[in-house]
């Protein structure tokens, strides 16, 4: 049997963390993971990159343990409307709605009773797609059916002592309005921020003035939401959950927020502050801006599994979410895959995006490859791309077959968006055309049948003889800019064979002008 306790990738490092949380003299029959949505604006990458992150250490932690689990992905879709998003419909309309629950903005798109709702389904839709294992729980339907009413009646027993935390550290003028409670109108449903006059402990009731007149409205079913810090650490402690990750932007919150979990007696989740991400300007990718890439975005350009790679790798670093890192995380994931052969392998992140069931590709074919076949080839047709990758290898197991079709299909899109319009295919100079010559000259040698290894060792050895013989990286460079109009290229033994000996030669004394 394996002991899951001696690797350290980073989900088993976070699963060993809610071990040691737990109370073995009472112990839990379920640990409760969650992640948090503000349908505020449509769920973009970075909300699904935090659920699988999250069940990433779900699986391992199940690993460790052998204890069932359980993900809540909660919207906090009764939060006011703040901002009209720059990327819906009927922007005018939604103006009328704002400090409004979101369950109250009506649907831009006129398919959902609510704009809380249609981005609600838009969540569920996009992990489901993704197979990730959850519970959904809408703040609304929780706060209307008394869910969290035990755990707010604790909020306002301890009203004082959390107002003690949260007002040094707002401004002189919110300090002299805050409360931790938001009354709801009864006329007109707007989310009011007032402050609060008197509490009573008893009736579990706030008074408040509001258009002059005073007002007494119960905290409990709904009539009231908490100010979203307040209200954070009380779902905490109303689902006992034991382990949340956040984004950095996030931290200060997450400490308050514990402060405040701790005061109504319950104990703050285990926690992991992941790094934002980025668009193309180095800004923050944003719900309401719409800015960086979408899943759907990703997913016309390569397998959904790369995009499972990018959310793996390094979440405490900061990372560009953009277009151009689409290929690079779709070859590393498949070269994580091709180590993985029978063995447990817990530390590889195909492990992790995979949940210890290897799909079984073993190809030596990647999408850089297939991007460099379309790019000679100047054809949009898959079957012309396949025919090619057979002259390397004949067969394929279902699998195999599968992703080299998908990925064939994506690079495609991926070609004709965004390499085709910058390809840029440089001159070579006396020197480097000598170089290039000699390249064709050995390549011409070797018989045709040869492998892949016999190829690249030979074009190695020319740039080994010659001025790049300390600087190999920019020979393979010279080569890739002059013959693909590009600065990287793919391994070239690999394409020699995939592409043959004879056109392989055609298209480098094509660009010599030979």
């Amino acid at each position: 049997m394996t002991d899951y306790n001696q690797y350290k990738s980073w989900p088993f490092v976070e699963a060993k963390k809610i071990l040691k949380r737990l109370d073995t003299e009472q112990p839990k029959k379920k640990i409760i993971f969650e992640t948090g949505y503000g349908p505020s604006g449509l769920p973009h990458i970075g909300t699904f990159g935090e659920v699988l992150r999250t069940n990433m250490v779900r699986f391992c932690f199940e690993k460790l343990t052998g204890l069932e689990t359980d993900l809540i992905a909660f919207s906090d879709d009764m939060d006011g409307f703040r901002k009209v998003p720059d990327n819906v419909p009927n922007k005018e309309l939604l103006s009328k709605y704002l400090d409004y629950p979101l369950t109250s903005v009506p649907d831009p798109f006129n398919k959902f009773n609510s704009f809380g709702e249609h981005n609600n389904a838009k969540l569920v839709e996009f992990l489901k797609r993704f197979n990730l294992p959850f519970t959904f729980q809408s703040s609304t339907e929780a706060y209307k059916s008394g869910v969290f009413n035990e755990t707010i009646k604790k909020i306002l027993l301890n009203y004082e002592k959390i107002l003690n935390v949260v007002l040094p550290t707002l401004g002189e003028d919110r300090r002299k309005t805050y409360s931790p409670f938001f009354p709801i109108d009864e006329n007109s449903g707007k989310i009011l921020q007032v402050p609060v006059n008197e509490i009573n402990t008893e009736e579990f009731t706030i008074s408040y003035i509001h258009e002059g007149k005073t007002h007494v409205k119960s905290v409990l079913d709904g009539h009231c939401k908490l100010q979203w810090k307040v209200d954070w650490a009380m779902r905490w402690a109303a689902f006992g959950v034991d382990y949340e990750m956040c984004g950095k932007d996030l931290t200060d919150s997450y400490l308050l927020s514990s402060k405040i979990c701790r005061i109504i007696g319950s104990k703050p989740p285990e926690n992991l502050i992941y790094e934002l991400f980025l668009d193309e300007n180095a800004e923050k990718i944003s719900k309401s801006k719409g800015n960086g890439i979408s899943i759907d975005d990703w997913l016309k350009y390569s397998i959904e599994e790369s995009l499972a790679m990018f959310m793996y790798q390094r979440p405490t670093t900061a990372k560009k979410l953009y277009f151009d890192v689409i290929p690079k995380n779709t070859d590393e994931y498949l070269s994580h895959l091709n180590k993985w052969q029978n063995e447990e392998l817990p530390d590889n992140p195909s492990w992790h995006i995979h949940k210890n069931i290897n799909p079984g590709y073993q190809s030596k074919i990647n999408y850089s490859l297939i991007l460099n076949l379309i790019s000679v080839c100047k054809s949009n047709d898959p079957n012309v791309i396949m025919g090619l990758i057979k002259n390397y290898q004949t067969s394929f197991n279902p699998v195999e077959l599968d992703y080299i079709n998908r990925m064939i299909s994506c690079g495609i899109n991926y070609f004709n968006d965004f390499i085709q319009p910058t390809l840029k295919f440089k001159i070579p100079n006396t020197e480097e055309l000598s170089i290039l010559q000699n390249v064709v000259s050995e390549i011409n040698k070797i018989d045709a049948t040869a492998e892949a290894d016999e190829y690249q060792s030979a074009i190695f050895s020319v740039g080994k003889n010659s001025v790049f013989k300390d600087d190999i990286k920019s020979f393979f460079k010279l080569i890739y800019e002059v013959v693909f109009g590009q600065e990287n290229g793919p391994r070239l033994g690999s394409f020699i064979k995939i592409y043959t000996k004879d056109k392989t030669i055609e298209l480098f004394n094509s660009k010599l002008n030979v």
